[in-house]
Formats: C-alpha cells, structure tokens, sequence
C-alpha cells in the first residue's frame, strides 16, 4: 500500500457518495506499501479502504482480485470484503485508474513477529491455501522467473555476477509437480492484521496468482522468520509446526522449501532494487532496503 494518486475532500466525497457510505468523517493515505494506491476512510455509518490500482497492476486482473476475495469470505477466511457502489459494480474509476473499496479489518500489524505468532500465521495460512483449493478461477503470476530477470536488468545493479548466479541456481533446480493453488503471494507482517493482541486477518491480495503453496511458504519464511537480520530457527520450526497442524508438507515439498526460499529472496530484492531507484520522488510511500534481501539470498543460496 501506498500514495501514488492524491485525492482531496471533494474527490473522497464523491466516492462516499456513490457507495452510499453515509457523511464523511475524515481521511487519509496510506504509506506503508509500495503497489497500489490506498486511502482509509471513515464515515459516519463505517470505515472501509480504497485501493487504486497502480501501473504495475493490470487492469483485466482487478476483476479476479475481486472474485478472490469475495470466494475467501464466503470461506471464512478473514479478509477484506469488497463492497458494490449505487449501480452494483465492485469496480470503478478514480482519475481514470481502476479502484475498488473493501471493508475495513480491525486492528493493526504488528512491528516484531514472535515465535508463537509465527505458529498461528503458519496455521491461519494453511486454512487460506485449504479454502483457495476449493475455488476454481486462476491467475498467471505476473512476477515470475522472467519478469523479475526484465526488472533487475533495469536497475543496471554492480553486483550483477553474483546476483545471477543466484538467477541461474533457482532456474537450475526449480522443482516439479508441487501441489499448487490460488495464493496471497505477499505473506509480510504488514498485510496480517492483528486485533486486541489476536490474528484478524489477512489483507492487500494483489499480488495474488495461481501457483505453489510452498512458493507461498518460502515468502513467509522470508519476511518472519529472520531476527536482526539473521535467519532464526525457532521462528521457522514454529511456523512449519504451526501450518502443519492443518495442512501436511509432503517430502517434496519439505525438501523444495531451500530452493524455494532462494527463489523468493530473489523476487523481493529486484523489486525492492527497482522501486528503490525508479518510485516518484513525491510520492508518498515507504521505501524498502534491498539488500535486506541480499542477505537473504546468501544465506538460503548456502543451503542448497
């Protein structure tokens, strides 16, 4: 999430007034994130958020974000609801960008991940990849093997030899035959909500495709089980325990999860190099440290 697209009072009121949302209350963007465009807003009947979607995001992929979000409520997965304007569409137009308004999740993300967190959100992840099993529509990941080589290539970084060694390692050993599913793709502390110190849910499904649950996994592992910058055991056994206590790893899966992880620290550090060096100046967003994942990579590529 984030503020690419400005907004004022009147342009907020013309969008309460045609979701019927009651008297606008007050306002603002939302910096964390780096994607898409995002306000919160509170009336006087709810609160909910806008999403415009952004350049990196297609405008045929918006109707899926949707249907995927709606298909998880009616699972019962906690997560934003989209909601239907005056003339019954879910999306709409905000100075010529596609946008949606989804319901509002109580509570707030939570700055440090304990162990025992990383034990319920490993479960809580596995109901969501148990639920994604049953809904039948797909999505092509738009950030694949070959979309992140065209961004990285982009950024002209220094450290290039040693980056696609990392590139040609993941191509090398990519595993087959994974079981496969609808997933969030952007498992970070950010986007899992907590409520009076317990799990609420899990938002900012854009990045969501059809693809493998351990690929999902790998992200996770990523983004909560490092300490200090350093990969922390006890976080990662609690959070397989914890997903496993719903949904069992086969072998293969198990013994793709280093590959996997290498090929998630991949993903991460080329977008991060690419929006660190080419996100408008004013916009107001909250930039991310790349080399958080170069770490990352170094450490997961000596586990192979």
């Amino acid at each position: 999430m984030a503020v690419y697209t400005y907004l004022n009072k009147k342009d907020i009121q013309e969008i309460t007034r045609a979701f019927n949302l009651g008297k606008l209350i007050k306002y603002n963007g939302i910096k964390e994130g780096i994607e898409n465009t995002n306000y919160f807003i509170q009336t006087n009947k709810k609160k909910v958020i806008l999403t415009i979607f952004e350049k990196r995001v297609k405008v045929s992929d918006v109707p899926y974000f949707v249907k995927y979000m709606l298909a998880l409520n009616k699972e019962r997965i906690k997560c934003p609801l989209p909601l239907k304007n005056k003339k019954n569409n879910f999306i709409f137009k905000v100075k010529g960008k596609s946008s949606i308004i989804v319901s509002f999740l109580n509570g707030k993300a939570k700055n440090n991940i304990n162990f025992k967190d990383c034990k319920i959100i490993g479960n809580e992840l596995a109901k969501l990849h148990k639920a994604s099993k049953k809904i039948k529509y797909k999505r092509k990941n738009s950030l694949g093997y070959k979309e992140w080589l065209k961004i990285y290539k982009k950024t002209k970084n220094p450290n290039k030899n040693e980056i696609y060694n990392y590139f040609d390692t993941y191509k090398k050993n990519i595993p087959k035959n994974l079981p496969m599913g609808l997933i969030h793709g952007d498992i970070f502390p950010d986007n899992i909500f907590y409520y009076k110190n317990k799990f609420n849910g899990f938002i900012d499904f854009y990045f969501s495709f059809y693809g493998s649950y351990v690929y999902e996994i790998a992200i996770a592992v990523n983004s909560m089980c490092f300490t200090k910058g350093y990969f922390d055991e006890k976080k990662y056994n609690f959070f397989i325990k914890g997903y496993q206590s719903t949904r069992n790893l086969s072998k293969l899966e198990l013994n793709s999860l280093p590959i996997m992880c290498l090929g998630a620290s991949i993903r991460f550090y080329v977008t991060r190099l690419y929006d660190l060096k080419f996100t408008p100046k004013n916009a107001k967003v909250k930039r991310k440290d790349p080399n958080e994942y170069l770490y990352k990579m170094r450490y997961f590529y000596t586990k192979l």
